[in-house]
C-alpha cells in the first residue's frame, strides 16, 4: 500500500510502498479516504526540535482523517447494535491513545491522560491505504456526514471543545486568529446563538472565510482599530467570550483588554514562546482564563456529530474551511499549499 513516511531523522518525508498492516487484539483497520493537513504535520516534514522530541522513525505520519471500517482484530465487539462496530461503516478517529490506569482516565478525564500516544506521532498514521487503531477510538459517523466533513472532525472538535467552555447564546464573542479552527469556532458561534461574533486577523481571505461563517464583523487589526468595530456595532462595555486560536501574545493581551468585566477566555492557539501578561487586569477585572487542548473524549464527538446533523447550514460553513484538494501523489504540492499561509483547510484524498 502507499504510505507517506519519515524514514530517517532529518527533514523531508517519502511516499512508499509498504506492506498492509494487520489489526491487533482490540484493533480495527481502516481504508483511508480523507485525510486532513494540520501544524503538527509540518513540523514533522521540516524535523523541528518538537519533532524531535515526539517522533522516532520509521513511521507513517497523519491525525486527521475519515474512512472506512474493512477489518476487526480478535476482542472487538461487533453486532448490529446502534453502539457496534460493522465491516463497511464510514468513520472518524480520535488521534489521542490514553492508557486508561491514570488517575485522569479512571476518573473519566481522559482527554487529560499523562501517558497520551498520538496516532501519527507515535505509533503509525493514517497518511495512507490502510491505518490500524485500538476500536475504542473509532467513531462512527451518520450519514451527514461526507468525506471532507469527516476528516474535519480532529480540527472540529477542538473548535467545539473551546467553544464548550462558555454559554455563547445572546454573548458577544470575540475570535482571535481566523484560521481553520477559528473560521469553525465562528460557525459554532452563530449556531449556539451568539449576538455579535467579531474575528481578528491578519489576512484578508482568512477574514473572508470568517465573514462567510458568520461573524457580524472581521478586523484586519494592521489596519483598523478594535475598539472603532465595537463602537459600530454599539458594544460600549467589552465582550462577555473570548476564544484565542491564534497563539500570538499581541491577540491575548488584545482580548485582556476588550473582555467585559466578568467576561471568560478560552485559549487554544499555542503561542511558540513565554510572553507577559498583565495579571492585574486580569484579577481586577475578573477574568476566567481557560486552557483547552484536543477534545473532551467523548462527549466533545457527541456535540460535535449531533450539531453537524442538525443544519445544513453549519454543515456547509464548515466544510467552507476547505480551500485546496490533493490527490496523496501530490502530497508536496499540499503540504507546500498548507505552509503558505494562504489556505484554509487542505485535503488529501487517498480514493
Amino acid at each position: 500500500m502507499r504510505a507517506l513516511r519519515k524514514t530517517h531523522d532529518g527533514p523531508g518525508l517519502e511516499l512508499c510502498e509498504i506492506p498492509e498492516p494487520k489489526p491487533g487484539f482490540g484493533e480495527v483497520k481502516i481504508k483511508v479516504l480523507r485525510t486532513g493537513l494540520c501544524g503538527t504535520d509540518l513540523h514533522l516534514l521540516n524535523w523541528d526540535d518538537w519533532a524531535r522530541t515526539q517522533f522516532t522513525p520509521p513511521m507513517t505520519t497523519g491525525h486527521e482523517f475519515y474512512g472506512e471500517i474493512v477489518e476487526f482484530g480478535p476482542g472487538v465487539p461487533q453486532g448490529e447494535g446502534r453502539d457496534e462496530l460493522r465491516v463497511g461503516q464510514r468513520v472518524s478517529v480520535e488521534g489521542h491513545i490514553v492508557c486508561g490506569r491514570c488517575r485522569n482516565c479512571r476518573s473519566g478525564r481522559r482527554q487529560m491522560c499523562l501517558r497520551t500516544r498520538g496516532i501519527g506521532v507515535n505509533r503509525d498514521g493514517a497518511f495512507a491505504d490502510y491505518v490500524v487503531v485500538p476500536s475504542t477510538n473509532v467513531w462512527v459517523q451518520p450519514p451527514e456526514i461526507d468525506p471532507d466533513l469527516g476528516a474535519l472532525f480532529d480540527p472540529f472538535g477542538n473548535a467545539v471543545h473551546t467553544c464548550q467552555q462558555v454559554d455563547m447564546a445572546g454573548m458577544d464573542v470575540l475570535i482571535t486568529g481566523a484560521g481553520p479552527i477559528g473560521v469553525m469556532a465562528t460557525a459554532i458561534a452563530r449556531h449556539s446563538g451568539a449576538r455579535h461574533i467579531v474575528v481578528t486577523d491578519l489576512n484578508d481571505q482568512r477574514l473572508q472565510m470568517a465573514r462567510d461563517a458568520g461573524a457580524s464583523e472581521t478586523v484586519n487589526i494592521s489596519q483598523t482599530r478594535l475598539w472603532d468595530v465595537m463602537h459600530d456595532l454599539g458594544m460600549y462595555e467589552g465582550f462577555e467570550v473570548g476564544l484565542e486560536m491564534s497563539g500570538a501574545p499581541a491577540a491575548v493581551s488584545m482580548m485582556i483588554d476588550h473582555c467585559n468585566h466578568g467576561g471568560t477566555m478560552a485559549l487554544l492557539g499555542l503561542p511558540k514562546n513565554d510572553f507577559a501578561v498583565d495579571w492585574s487586569k486580569v484579577i481586577t477585572h475578573m477574568l476566567t482564563i481557560k486552557g483547552v487542548y484536543g477534545r473532551e473524549m467523548f462527549e466533545t464527538w457527541y456535540r460535535a456529530a449531533f450539531m453537524l446533523q442538525t443544519s445544513e447550514k453549519i454543515r456547509d460553513a464548515v466544510r467552507g474551511v476547505v480551500t485546496h484538494r490533493f490527490a496523496a501523489e501530490d502530497w508536496q504540492e499540499a503540504f507546500d499549499t498548507a505552509a503558505s499561509g494562504k489556505a484554509g483547510k487542505v485535503l488529501i484524498s487517498w480514493e
